[in-house]
């Protein structure tokens, strides 16, 4: 069992006048903030906003980047070329490292977003691409992959250091990746069953994918998706099951 273990979450996703997720109040649960750099939510005023936030409350910054599509959120494929892939995100990354920086806070990580991030759960040279960009911003990033995937092999074959991930508040499926958006129920509202997910997959090493199958995961994050109705009393439950565990919340840096 863990004696420790970080706790992400989606940030900065507000744009313009559009407000999206309880930010402040989601930080004070949480180590490390994956932060929207513009692309697929986010804009300059929110990115500042949060990371000067996040600062204040000794939260770990990290980027999240997507692909170029402000209207679906980054949750849309895009067929784009590896170079063209490798450089959006080298974009997305030095936007927020500007913003970081200018609050005294390096990147901690980068974890991409939506769609990207779903292609790479399945396909090596897409996160072989990721694990090049983040490479080529610095060598120290931690790239976040969701356990025991091909993204953990892209961040080896890179040279790349990475944490593995695992989700308190999305079903799996049997091979270990996330069922779809589109199936009924895929997204946990429940704190109750999140917390119970993410205590398993701490403790136990395992999560148990929708048919029951029970999926080896062993992460060195959990995330839960600060834009959904129910993240912060998840976030809250959470907390709560690791502290009577005594399994402290630390970042992945750490």
């Amino acid at each position: 069992m863990l004696a420790r273990i970080d706790i992400n979450c989606d940030l900065g996703e507000s744009f313009g006048v559009y407000t999206l997720g309880r930010d402040p109040e989601v930080m004070d649960y949480i180590s490390s903030a994956n932060i929207a750099c513009g692309w697929h939510a986010g804009d300059a005023m929110v990115m500042e906003q949060t990371v000067r936030l996040a600062k204040e409350k000794g939260i770990a910054v990290g980027a999240h980047p997507g692909y170029p599509d402000l209207m679906g959120f980054g949750r849309r494929r895009m067929e784009l070329t590896p170079r063209e892939i490798e450089n959006y995100l080298l974009y997305q990354m030095g936007a927020l490292f500007a913003f970081a920086r200018a609050h005294g806070l390096s990147l901690q990580h980068v974890k991409p977003h939506g769609a990207l991030s779903n292609e790479a759960f399945v396909d090596l040279e897409i996160s072989k691409t990721i694990a090049r960009a983040a490479a080529r911003f610095s060598e120290e990033i931690i790239l976040v992959t969701l356990a025991g995937t091909v993204m953990v092999q892209a961040a080896k074959e890179v040279g790349l250091p990475f944490v593995e991930e695992g989700y308190a508040d999305r079903v799996y499926n049997p091979d270990g990746t996330l069922r779809s958006r589109k199936s009924p129920g895929s997204v946990i509202d429940d704190p109750e069953k999140a917390a119970a997910q993410a205590l398993t997959m701490v403790q136990e090493g395992y999560v148990t994918a929708y048919d029951g199958t029970k999926v080896k995961v062993r992460p060195g994050t959990l995330c839960v998706h600060g834009d959904t109705p129910h993240a912060l009393p998840i976030l809250q439950r959470i907390k709560e099951a690791l502290r009577k565990a005594s399994i402290a919340v630390k970042p992945m840096g750490q």
